[in-house]
């Protein structure tokens, strides 16, 4: 699995900590950018190229995106193929995302997350299962029907 991370300027400080804990526990990670603070850096730069790569390979790799509420990057790497990225407030809420929404970008909100906090929310995100139900899987083919062509 191929781990696919951006930020803009709000969610910098967040992905420079999340990137080196990934990192320690092995995990191939991608960095997207931001490579340097801008404050006048704008998060659809940072949403695309993650999107993009994950939406090539929904089933396998993951993206994680940060700005500081969280619902720009959510909405706009939503707009991609294959994508299916959520905003969740706790561990126990990702797990949600993934078990019942399989879903595989994860969506940040930096100044409302610690860093203990988005440790445990990406630590869950990682490893927690699509439950393949077949509602789950039914409701997934519902929304696929209704994607752009990117």
């Amino acid at each position: 699995m191929t781990i696919y991370i951006g930020a803009d300027h709000r969610g910098f400080k967040l992905k420079e900590h999340l990137k080196s804990v990934l990192k320690n526990e092995a995990y191939d990670v991608v960095d997207v950018g931001a490579v340097v603070y801008d404050k006048n850096d704008d998060y659809p730069d940072y949403a695309r190229p993650v999107a993009k790569h994950v939406g090539a390979a929904p089933d396998t790799d993951r993206g994680i995106l940060i700005c500081g509420s969280g619902f720009g990057m959510t909405i706009a790497a939503n707009k991609y193929k294959n994508v299916r990225a959520a905003l969740p407030a706790s561990a126990d809420h990702v797990y949600q995302a993934r078990h019942d929404s399989d879903a595989n970008v994860l969506c940040l909100a930096a100044d409302f997350t610690d860093e203990e906090t988005a440790d445990q929310i990406v630590k869950t995100f990682l490893a927690a299962p699509f439950g393949k139900e077949e509602r789950y899987a039914r409701r997934l083919e519902k929304i696929r029907e209704s994607e752009p062509e990117r």
